[in-house]
C-alpha cells in the first residue's frame, strides 16, 4: 500500500471513531507502527487530524465519541484482557454498578459466573449479557434510551440511584488523564457516571492505553475519587502513557496491568491476577490512604447482604434496597 493510501485510509478510521491508537490503525493498514507514526506526524503537519498518547484523534484538543458499531471493533484484545482481571476484583455476593461501554459490557460477560452478585447498571448491553445468569441479580435504572452507546440517561436515570449504595463501581469513558480524571464527550453520560460514581465506596476505572492522556469535554471522576485503574500494558515506546500512569500512581491509584494474553500485573496494594508478575517501577504506586469519606460506605455491607444473600438489612438500608427494587 502506498503512502499516500495508508493516510488516506488513517485519516477516515480517525473520523469515524474520534480516536484510534497506533496498535489499531497498524493492524487495519498491515503496516508496522513505526510506519503509522511517520504517517500521523504527516498528517498532523497538514492540520487534519491531533496526535495523541499512543494514538490520533481529531483536531481541537478534545475527542468526541464514536459510536457502539465503531467502539466494538476497537482494541477487542485489550478491553478482553482488561475485563479479565478486572472481574478478579468482584467477589462472591457483592453488590455492584457497571457503567456503559464496550470495555464494561466485556466485564459483564466475566460477572455471569459469580454467584450471588447484584449488579445495577444504565447499560442495555450490560444488562443482556446478564440476562441468563441464574445466581446474578441484575437492577436496571429508569432513564431515556441513549441508542449511541444503548444507555440510560437523563434524570429518571440518576433520580433512580439516590440514596443507593454499593461496594465498587465499574466504569470506563472516552479519556483519562491525572490532572482531571476520567472524562467522556456526552453531557448526559457524564450526569449519570457521576450518579453512579456517588454510590460506590470504590471506583475501578477500565481504559485502555490509548485512552492514557486524553481529555475529552465532561469530566465523570475526578483522579482522587479513582480507587483503581485496570489498563493493558502500552507498547515499550509509549513513554507518554507510561508517564500518565506513574503520575496516577502518584496521586494514590492503584495501577492494575493486563497483557494481551491475559497476565497481569498491580502495584503494591492492588490485586492482580493469579500468576501475576510485580508490575514495573514505574508503574509503582504509592502507599497513601484512599481520599474522602465516600469510600468508607456502612451502606454498602448491609445491601450486598440483603440482595445476595437473602438477609433482611435493618432501618434506612431496608428502605434504599426496596426502593431500588421498586425502579
Amino acid at each position: 500500500m502506498f503512502a499516500a493510501e495508508r493516510r488516506q485510509l488513517i485519516l477516515e478510521m480517525v473520523r469515524a471513531n474520534g480516536a484510534v491508537s497506533l496498535r489499531e490503525l497498524a493492524r487495519v493498514v498491515q503496516t508496522s507502527e513505526v510506519t503509522v507514526r511517520r504517517d500521523v506526524r504527516a498528517l498532523e503537519a497538514e492540520g487534519l487530524l491531533d496526535r495523541r498518547h499512543g494514538g490520533a484523534v481529531l483536531p481541537g484538543g478534545f475527542t468526541r465519541e464514536s459510536g457502539f458499531p465503531q467502539k466494538s471493533h476497537l482494541a477487542t484484545a485489550e478491553k478482553t484482557a482488561i475485563a479479565d482481571l478486572a472481574a478478579g476484583f468482584v467477589e462472591e455476593g457483592e453488590a455492584i454498578v457497571v457503567g456503559a461501554g464496550t470495555t464494561t459490557q466485556e466485564l459483564a460477560r466475566r460477572l455471569a459466573r459469580v454467584p450471588g452478585l447484584t449488579v445495577v447498571t444504565n447499560s442495555l448491553l450490560v444488562a443482556q449479557a446478564l440476562a441468563h445468569a441464574n445466581r446474578v441479580e441484575v437492577v436496571m435504572t429508569g432513564g431515556t434510551l441513549r441508542g449511541s452507546n444503548y444507555a440510560l440517561v437523563g434524570s429518571g436515570a440518576e433520580q433512580s440511584l439516590q440514596g443507593l449504595r454499593v461496594s465498587k463501581a465499574f466504569l470506563s469513558g472516552s479519556g483519562l488523564t491525572a490532572e482531571r480524571g476520567l472524562s467522556t464527550s456526552n453531557m448526559l453520560s457524564a450526569s449519570v457516571d457521576r450518579a453512579l460514581v456517588q454510590a460506590a465506596a470504590e471506583v475501578v476505572v477500565l481504559a485502555d492505553h490509548s485512552k492514557l492522556g486524553t481529555d475529552t469535554m465532561f469530566q465523570t471522576v475526578p483522579t482522587d475519587l479513582i480507587t483503581r485503574l485496570v489498563t493493558d500494558e502500552a507498547p515499550a515506546h509509549d513513554d507518554r502513557a507510561a508517564t500518565e500512569l506513574q503520575a496516577l500512581a502518584d496521586q494514590g491509584v492503584q495501577i492494575a496491568v493486563a497483557g494481551a494474553s491475559g497476565g497481569a500485573a498491580s502495584g503494591p496494594g492492588g490485586t492482580g491476577a493469579p500468576g501475576g508478575e510485580p508490575v514495573p517501577a514505574r508503574q509503582q504506586r504509592r502507599d497513601v490512604p484512599l481520599p474522602g469519606p465516600r469510600r468508607q460506605v456502612p451502606g454498602a455491607a448491609g445491601l450486598r447482604s440483603a440482595t445476595a444473600l437473602g438477609e433482611q438489612p435493618a432501618g434506612p438500608e431496608r428502605a434504599r434496597v426496596a426502593d431500588m427494587r421498586r425502579r
